[in-house]
């Protein structure tokens, strides 16, 4: 296999390339993440000229204000932008879940209404998959939404939703029929987060910041029309939602891993670190390497079968570990200086302990693997 990039790819990523240069400030560059990507007013004028210049919805149709371009590409955004340091979109959710889930399985009405405010980061978008009591096992949902005419009336409560207190929509995953049998009793709706009803309570991270929230449902009435695929079929929309999530997610997350180690290595040189630190950063480098082609290897299978792979499963799952080892290793290198100066390394290993959390524990990924890659027979 040929990994450079081909003549196509290597002319998109030079233009790309030199309009992040031109169109990101020197200041924007490097932030710390976490709650910044919400707070700063930057952040949604960079997401819109990220949509003016095409890089929103890269390979989205272009019936649908997409570029139409091929998943490499895509690859090679995520790789540029992070590094060059630059912030994400900030409809994050909207571009690689709800949108694409619309596209796969919402009506030409709804493909029509929500598609291109997602893009143009007019409208935010949250995720409403984990409850209290079923944080990694969504088929275990007990959001109620009972159908009443020509609307559901949602009640129950969901968690560790990123965004939800900026966001507009939530694609929400409920309990509609409770006597259905398991994976059967899912609907899944598009519902809007400023309905009467709704109420949204920040939660406080060990960083001090509140990312994360709570969402409460007390009788909200959403549209019948607002339901994405049948009624009984949320879970198979739900697993269209997290595939493309986890599709070219790999590639985003190591490109951002890289950058971090780059950055990590430039203070190594500075302090000419003990051999103990040194063959740590080897072992990094080696995991970073093997995250890349893991990445290659799943793009490949996405271009050829137009279904991701499970190998985004296992990049979510090293790199998850791996950001924990190298934040840490930072902090060591710089001792008391990582945490009484500017703070900025104490920040990344403090959020870095969400990794393992978020976007599917690594014991559930673990399981994935076990299943799909290796063929073990269920747990239960």
């Amino acid at each position: 296999m040929d990994l450079r990039d081909t003549p196509d790819e290597a002319g998109f990523r030079e233009e790309l390339r030199a309009w992040v240069d031109a169109n990101l400030p020197a200041e924007k560059r490097g932030g710390r993440g976490g709650a910044q990507r919400f707070e700063d007013p930057f952040i949604r004028e960079w997401s819109r000229k990220l949509y003016g210049a095409g890089y929103a919805g890269l390979t989205w149709p272009k019936e649908y204000g997409g570029a139409g371009a091929p998943y490499s590409f895509q690859a090679i955004l995520y790789e540029e932008l992070a590094a060059a340091q630059a912030p994400t979109h900030i409809g994050v959710i909207g571009l690689s879940m709800a949108g694409p889930t619309i596209i796969a399985h919402g009506t030409e009405e709804q493909k029509a209404r929500y598609l291109r405010p997602i893009l143009a980061a007019d409208e935010i978008w949250c995720q409403g998959f984990s409850e209290p009591d079923a944080g990694s096992d969504l088929a275990a949902a007990r959001t109620r939404a009972e159908r009443r005419g020509d609307v559901y009336v949602v009640d129950g409560q969901k968690v560790w939703s990123s965004f939800a207190h900026i966001a507009d929509f939530c694609i929400l995953v409920t309990q509609s029929d409770p006597d259905a049998p398991r994976y059967r009793n899912l609907t899944y709706l598009l519902v809007d987060m400023h309905a009467p009803g709704v109420e949204v309570r920040p939660l406080r991270q060990i960083t001090g910041e509140a990312e994360f929230n709570e969402i409460f449902f007390d009788g909200v009435e959403v549209p019948v029309e607002n339901r994405l695929g049948e009624e009984g079929e949320g879970w198979q929309v739900a697993m269209t939602t997290l595939l493309h999530e986890r599709a070219t997610l790999g590639f985003a997350l190591t490109a951002t891993l890289d950058a971090l180690f780059g950055r990590l290595l430039e203070e190594a040189a500075e302090r000419d670190p003990p051999p103990h630190v040194r063959e740590a950063l080897a072992r990094e480098w080696i995991e970073l390497q093997a995250l890349r082609y893991t990445n290659y290897r799943a793009l490949g299978t996405y271009q050829r079968t137009g279904v991701p792979g499970p190998e985004g499963s296992g990049v979510k799952l090293r790199w998850s570990e791996a950001n924990q080892r190298l934040t840490k290793l930072a902090r060591e290198l710089r001792g008391p200086s990582g945490i009484l100066d500017d703070g900025w390394w104490n920040h990344q290993q403090l959020r870095s302990r969400g990794n393992t959390i978020e976007a599917g524990t690594s014991e559930v990924l673990r399981n994935i693997i076990a299943e799909r890659v290796l063929g073990l027979p269920r747990s239960r």
